[in-house]
């Protein structure tokens, strides 16, 4: 059969179909890539009546932050603040010591006696006195009773009976392990380079040393961090993340291979607050079911596949954050347009209530949702269906991420004490991965574990409005003293919210 001139025209309009399409989603590409590599990191949006399509100017300009923002789309000119009157500011708190200088001579010019009329300030600075370190020498004192020896001749020799040491034969003390975690699970300075400031104080201490305190005082508090989890499987509400740690030493497994730090949180609401982190040698839904084994409530995560084998009993709900980041990040600026307007419109008017609702109760704030958030949703999902962008567009991945969520984004609609994002557990997994960035790996399973262990302790801590050194250093000083296997009611005397602690400053919190 002979090929006609109109079959080759048609050939040919749809082989240049094909290519535009592929041109354009190579030229998103990398408008993407170069926005990685060279944007800011940031999801403010342009002016808020530039974007308007439902006739409100208060569109949600400052989505929430998780450390994981992408880049800004449009540079717009900030606001100029006032300017201060002071650079510095001082905590009221702060102990104060007066100084007055005295003049030299208590006598005039002329020879006579000076009479103090009083005192002004000349300024107001402030001093750092740096750690210091001290020896503790421990002796038990020995008595002895005379009347006793006098009546059979014997000596009967009586001491004193000193605490137990943190450690077996180590110059380790609770203050000075407490120190040591809290430089590198709140500050994040490894312990290679903590050695120096060390040695500069006055102890000579190599690297394996302080690895070693680290795992052996996990194991002393391993009881509070167990019923920390405990705690959190009877909550109604949870959130949850993951993120990649590697561990070089894991048995079965290269040293490049990964594995993975889960977290598990209560909700914002909670009465109690509690931040659980666990190691996992990998993210297959096996390790979800493990450390989520017995939960029958309400999950807020990702849409990471791995938590569908929690089944039925775990209700999942969906996290509108990565939605609203992924038309952001994945869908392309292309010549200085955005490709997905509307539903970046519709995402920031839900995040712009969310906030006005932030401080209502769950049942006023599910009652807001229905009245107002709803028809925001109906109209993101009724633009997403009739949306068609090409499927391996960074447009078409956002889409698809989104509509496979669907179900369980909805359900922000069906409980009020749920968050409209998962940003929480995120902001918790930051910190992790802040440390994660100086530590670079652990070296065992067991360093691995005692990671999440301190960092369990350090971020329930804050979220509790304690000062985590002075926990750290609480919990090692009392625990030590109980028996290897501390009853249930022993441990639950350390659990944060039962404590009577100093609170955290603003650094620590």
């Amino acid at each position: 059969m002979a090929i006609t001139t109109e079959d080759l025209l048609k050939q040919a309009l749809e082989q240049n179909r094909k290519l535009m399409k592929q041109v354009q989603t190579l030229t998103e590409q990398v408008a993407y890539l170069n926005r990685k590599l060279y944007g800011s990191h940031s999801e403010k949006m342009t002016d808020p009546n530039q974007l308007s399509l439902l006739g409100d100017n208060s569109v949600f300009t400052d989505p929430e932050q998780t450390g994981q923002q992408s880049e800004e789309i449009v540079v717009v000119k900030a606001k100029r603040k006032p300017k201060s009157s002071r650079g510095e500011s001082i905590d009221p708190k702060l102990p104060i010591e007066e100084t007055v200088i005295t003049r030299e001579s208590e006598l005039c010019d002329h020879g006579h006696q000076l009479t103090k009329v009083g005192k002004h300030l000349v300024r107001e600075v402030v001093h750092h006195i740096p750690g210091r370190l001290y020896v503790e020498r421990l002796f038990e004192e020995t008595y002895k009773c005379p009347e006793c020896e006098l009546e059979d001749g014997v000596s009967h020799l009586y001491q004193g009976q000193a605490p137990q040491a943190l450690f077996p034969h180590s110059l380790a003390t609770s203050s000075l392990v407490a120190e040591l975690l809290y430089q590198k699970y709140a500050l994040g300075t490894p312990l290679y380079r903590q050695i120096l400031e060390w040695r500069r104080a006055g102890l000579l201490l190599s690297e394996t040393t302080m690895t070693n305190w680290v795992i052996n005082a996990a194991e002393i508090v391993r009881p509070v961090y167990d019923l920390m989890h405990e705690y959190l499987l009877s909550e109604r509400f949870l959130q949850g993340d993951e993120t990649p740690f590697q561990v070089l030493r894991e048995p079965g497994k290269s040293a490049k291979s990964k594995s993975y730090i889960w977290v598990e949180r209560s909700i914002r609401l909670a009465d109690q607050q509690v931040v659980y982190y666990a190691y996992g040698n990998t993210r297959s839904g096996k390790f979800a079911q493990r450390i989520y084994s017995g939960y029958t409530g309400v999950l807020q995560c990702d849409g990471y596949a791995g938590y569908n084998l929690l089944g039925d009993s775990v209700i999942r709900v969906g996290c509108w954050a990565h939605v609203r980041r992924k038309f952001y990040d994945d869908a392309a600026k292309v010549k200085g347009k955005f490709t997905s307007a509307k539903p970046l419109e519709l995402l920031n008017q839900m995040f712009h209530l969310e906030t006005q609702w932030a401080l209502l109760s769950p049942a006023e704030r599910l009652k807001c949702r229905l009245a107002k958030l709803k028809p925001l949703i109906d109209q993101f999902w009724a633009w997403c269906d009739q949306a068609a962008p090409a499927p391996k567009s960074r447009l078409g991945i956002a889409l698809t991420y989104a509509l496979n969520q669907r179900r369980m984004l909805n359900r922000v609609l069906e409980f009020g004490e749920i968050d409209l994002s998962n940003n929480a557990s995120e902001r918790n997994m930051k910190s992790f991965v802040i440390g994660r960035k100086n530590w670079l790996f652990a070296t065992s399973p067991k360093g691995a574990e005692a990671n999440t262990i301190w960092m369990t302790i350090v971020e329930t801590a804050k979220a509790n409005g304690l000062d985590p050194r002075i926990y750290i250093e609480h919990l090692l000083q009392e625990m030590s003293q109980l028996s290897a296997s501390p009853t249930r009611k022993q441990a639950e005397a350390y659990l944060p919210w039962n404590q009577h602690l100093k609170p955290a400053t603003s650094e620590t919190a």
